[in-house]
């Protein structure tokens, strides 16, 4: 596995995760209730499902930054049970009250960056030991894998460079000691390579960095890259 870093200025991250929110906003408040209610790109899961979730990670993750800054540990998600039966209760609000919590929920998580004090201060995300440094690009990965999810016009065309790189980099470390893995070498047309996965005999996948990033999140066919031939990748996040 190839180490990844990020060197953007944590507030250019920010930016970027309040410009992928207005997009998406953007976007859904185009979407009828019927439409709320049709099928997303994730199985099982309506539009609707999708944006209560996408509700619900940010006042998870304001939750979390408000009781670091207290000085407690609290875990992103202490409750599965409770998670998925509000996730259940946001999938039939309407359009509208589905896109005031999303607006909502957007707005108190940027109150709660806007207070911290110490970007150092250690969370643990999902069982991860991190910072809270990282979790401007844990959002901003949130935020842009659902828009797609949500399947409203948005594709990964319309990323910008700089943001993809950071969600390919983000990936390649979240992912990169899943042991599932196929053993692949990343060659990125701006000029990332990176080794993740298990076996002998890694194939060499080439592409875009938003391309890349989607496939490895289970979000682009392989064939729209060049060496992935057949491998799919499960839906992550």
């Amino acid at each position: 596995m190839t180490e990844q870093t990020f060197s953007a200025p944590l507030e250019t991250v920010r930016k970027q995760v309040q410009d992928a929110t207005q997009r998406l906003l953007g976007d859904t408040i185009g979407i009828s209730d019927a439409d709320w209610n049709g099928p997303s790109r994730l199985p099982g899961w309506s539009r609707a499902h999708v944006a209560a979730h996408l509700a619900a990670n940010a006042d998870a993750l304001s939750a979390l930054m408000e009781a670091t800054a207290d000085g407690d540990t609290v875990t992103l998600y202490p409750d599965a049970d409770s998670r998925r039966a509000d996730i259940e209760s946001g999938s039939g609000l309407t359009g509208l009250e589905l896109q005031i919590r999303l607006d909502t929920s957007a707005g108190r998580l940027q109150r709660s960056m806007e207070a911290v004090q110490d970007w150092s201060a250690p969370i643990d995300l999902l069982g991860r030991p991190l910072t809270l440094a990282h979790v401007p690009i844990a959002r901003l990965a949130e935020v842009v894998a659902h828009h797609l999810d949500l399947d409203c016009g948005f594709g990964v065309d319309l990323l910008p460079q700089a943001p993809a790189r950071w969600l390919l980099q983000w990936a390649l470390r979240w992912q990169g000691g899943t042991p599932d893995l196929p053993a692949v070498r990343l060659e990125s047309t701006s000029g990332l390579v990176a080794d993740l996965g298990s076996g002998d005999q890694p194939r060499t996948v080439k592409g875009s960095d938003a391309l890349l990033w989607a496939w490895l999140i289970g979000r682009a066919p392989a064939d729209d890259l060049e060496g992935a031939d057949t491998l799919v990748l499960p839906l992550r996040s």
